[in-house]
């Protein structure tokens, strides 16, 4: 037993001391070797998974952060060698306050704008497509789906059956509303469609002023109902059927380009996110199942609302 105990000491030290200097080697590599930036007369930016804020991030697959996106129009809108950028969207949606901070971003360019939907750009990641001068999708890409939703596993009945009492102290009628320990009255159920009826409507009138479609139109095929993209292009929501290299041909011969490189802005991975990712992709397939029903929730008494 004692040999074993000291066996154990010996790994979790080396695992230790290995972490810390894959963290020093990637704090050294980040601080010294900075890259200006790419080379090429088109930006390339990837708008891939949730849409958030910050970036989600779970078991080393990372989201589309707003924070950084916006800092690649910025500094691709700056560059001289930049004639267009195109938007490489793979995204089923996310925040609300996010999509539109990117979209905001993308009116705010000087440059020509493209937006090329790969297998999703619905809700928050069509947002960011109708921002955009030309939008492209495969015939069977997923768009579309402008809606809102808000939702949460109410646990009230679950606390009744095993005679656990919610103790209900506020300061404020509404201040717990949508608290997942309570039953949600009318009123509090009637202020939260209120609130999504509002930013529904907000959406909708983006969409049209983005698509130079009138608001009607929109409301019409605004149910949250995706479209496959040959259906969008019908309905005015995309602008051409087509891949990347449809992408390069239309900005080739709309910006008289003689040939178009495209200069990816994605921020390069450090060594201890790789290293992360890759430990947290190994544990989550060791525990997949276990704790599945948890893996996104975020916090207990508040509901999120996603675009």
């Amino acid at each position: 037993m004692p040999k074993e105990k000291s066996r154990w000491k010996t790994v979790i030290t080396i695992l230790i001391i290995f972490f810390i200097i894959s963290w020093i080697i990637s704090f050294i590599i980040s601080s010294f070797f900075k890259i200006e930036g790419p080379s090429g007369n088109v930006a390339l930016i990837p708008v891939k998974g949730i849409i958030t804020a910050e970036g989600f991030q779970s078991f080393g697959v990372k989201g589309a952060s707003s924070t950084e996106i916006i800092e690649f129009i910025e500094k691709a809108d700056k560059s001289p060698s930049v004639k267009a950028i195109l938007f490489e969207i793979n995204s089923p949606g996310g925040g609300a306050v996010a999509s539109k901070e990117i979209a905001d971003a993308v009116k705010r360019a000087n440059k020509t704008t493209y937006a090329l939907i790969r297998e999703v750009g619905a809700s928050g990641g069509y947002w960011i497509a109708s921002a955009t001068d030309h939008i492209i999708a495969n015939e069977f890409s997923i768009t579309g789906s402008i809606g809102v939703i808000a939702s949460y596993i109410e646990f009230a009945g679950l606390l009744e059956r095993y005679n656990m009492t919610y103790q209900r102290l506020v300061a404020g009628k509404y201040k717990d509303m949508g608290s997942p320990l309570k039953h949600l009255p009318f009123d509090e159920r009637e202020i939260l469609q209120n609130k999504l009826n509002k930013l529904h409507e907000s959406f909708i009138k983006e969409i049209a002023t983005n698509r130079n479609m009138p608001v009607e139109r929109i409301r019409e095929i605004s149910t949250g109902e995706f479209y496959f993209g040959s259906e969008a292009l019908q309905l005015g929501l995309i602008d051409s059927l087509g891949d990347k290299e449809t992408a390069k041909e239309l900005i080739k011969q709309q910006l008289n380009l003689t040939k178009v490189e495209f200069a990816e802005y994605e921020k390069p991975k450090t060594l201890m996110e790789i290293l992360t990712g890759v430990f947290s992709e190994n544990f989550f397939l060791i525990g997949k199942g276990i704790g599945s029903a948890l893996t996104e929730q975020k916090a207990v008494n508040r509901i999120e609302i996603i675009t």
